[in-house]
């Protein structure tokens, strides 16, 4: 997004010589967006950033789908993937398993307590959300701290890592969950929400100032380690590989954290989904109401605390809806689910209403939400504009009769 920011040591004039104290020319990085006609970052490096020591593939896991068909909604159980301390040893990168995807967005879950290695994902931006847990991500722009709530936009290609409190470490309550939203393009901000000039506007549910951004420049020292030390880092990229992804380890003759000082419009940032301020109304708000950010083919929203419709006669569950152009998932991370109640679907589900099947409230809801003045929930939700297939996670925690869950009497399984 548009918000200038200069971070440590850069010079006066961009694409000019800057040197470190002993004479020595640091090196400059372009990293942008859309080729050279969309927002940039340039930072300044100790040792060249296109050096590559050595490679070899890497195995990004399984990223192969399956179609949704027969087309049905789906109740999937992601904590199910990952039984009482089954997480020990697991990494955020390595260990994600992916439950849906398309073309436009790949949706994975995982449950960590280990570092991981240096990463960069050089498909698209990434979008994680924190369940449970936190982290100090590391990564070339400064260092993030991440807590319970918090989303983290990572920019393509930028190098990182992922640092789980551990367990006995005093601010350790539970193991790392993240929600990860893998893209194909670039997440930003909804464009509704921004001027002309990329400023969050007045009508936006958040602003600059709830944004929070790297603490840096970060240097290999700083973190214990040695500047010259080989290091390697895994690349996710495009290739031939189920769902058109594949990965490369690069080993570099040197430590990634060697960025004296950057400055632009391109980086990772967090933002605490306690920070959006819901939009409400007399009677019941649609989704868009809730959008936080957005990416080519999907947007992302939030359902959070908030009053809810104060019409006389409002009905505060939402009106049943057939997603003619899109696939709807939802994540319930916290509270209660009034429009949920009776189908089995509680914290830590994960929903899938496909388009061209009409969805709503279950059986008894809306009467029982008559009279309600708040809603007490949490929930992260992706549409999508292309249909989404499961994945091999997806597939492994699927409980197999939602779709019955309209119907008192029953109704189809999924086979």
């Amino acid at each position: 997004m548009a918000h200038y920011l200069s971070v440590g040591s850069v010079p006066p004039k961009r694409h000019t010589q800057h040197r470190d104290p002993a004479g020595h020319l640091y090196f400059e990085e372009l990293m942008g967006e859309e080729g050279f006609s969309s927002d940039s970052s340039l930072l300044y490096h100790r040792a060249i950033p296109a050096a590559v020591s050595a490679s070899r593939t890497w195995d990004v896991g399984d990223y192969a789908t399956t179609p949704n068909h027969p087309l049905l909604p789906r109740h999937l159980q992601p904590h199910r993937l990952f039984p009482e301390r089954s997480w020990v040893g697991v990494d955020p990168v390595r260990g994600r398993r992916l439950l849906l995807g398309n073309k436009d967005v790949r949706l994975l879950y995982v449950v960590a307590d280990a570092a991981s290695p240096w990463y960069r994902n050089a498909v698209g931006d990434e979008c994680v959300y924190v369940e449970r847990g936190a982290a100090r991500v590391e990564t070339v722009f400064g260092v993030l701290d991440l807590h319970r709530g918090d989303y983290l936009v990572m920019p393509r290609a930028t190098t990182h890592r992922w640092l789980p409190v551990a367990e006995g470490e005093a601010s350790y309550s539970e193991p790392l969950r993240l929600v990860v939203v893998e893209a194909s393009s670039h997440v930003t901000p909804p464009r509704r929400y921004l001027s002309r000039y990329g400023q969050l506007l007045e009508h936006a549910p958040y602003c600059e100032r709830d944004l929070r951004l790297p603490i840096g420049p970060l240097l290999a020292e700083d973190i214990g380690a040695d500047a010259g030390e080989a290091t390697e880092v895994l690349v996710k990229h495009r290739g031939s590989g189920p769902g058109g992804i594949a990965g490369t380890v690069h080993v570099q003759p040197h430590h990634p954290l060697d960025v004296v000082g950057w400055d632009g419009c391109l980086y990772p940032y967090a933002f605490d989904i306690a920070d959006f301020e819901p939009i409400t109304g007399r009677v019941h708000q649609p989704p868009p109401a809730h959008q936080v950010f957005e990416g080519a083919g999907f947007v992302i929203c939030n359902f959070v605390p908030r009053k809810v419709d104060y019409h006389p006669l409002a009905i505060p569950v939402p009106y049943y809806h057939s997603n003619v152009d899109s696939d709807e998932v939802m994540f319930y991370v916290d509270g209660d689910y009034e429009a949920r109640r009776g189908s089995g679907i509680t914290t830590g589900s994960v929903s899938l209403h496909p388009g061209g099947h009409a969805h709503g409230p279950q059986p008894g809801a809306m009467e029982a939400s008559i009279g309600k003045e708040s809603f007490d929930e949490t929930a992260v939700m992706v549409d999508t504009f292309a249909p989404l297939d499961l994945g091999e996670g997806g597939r492994a925690c699927d409980d197999g009769v939602y779709a019955g869950s309209w119907s008192r009497q029953g109704g189809p399984s999924a086979t």
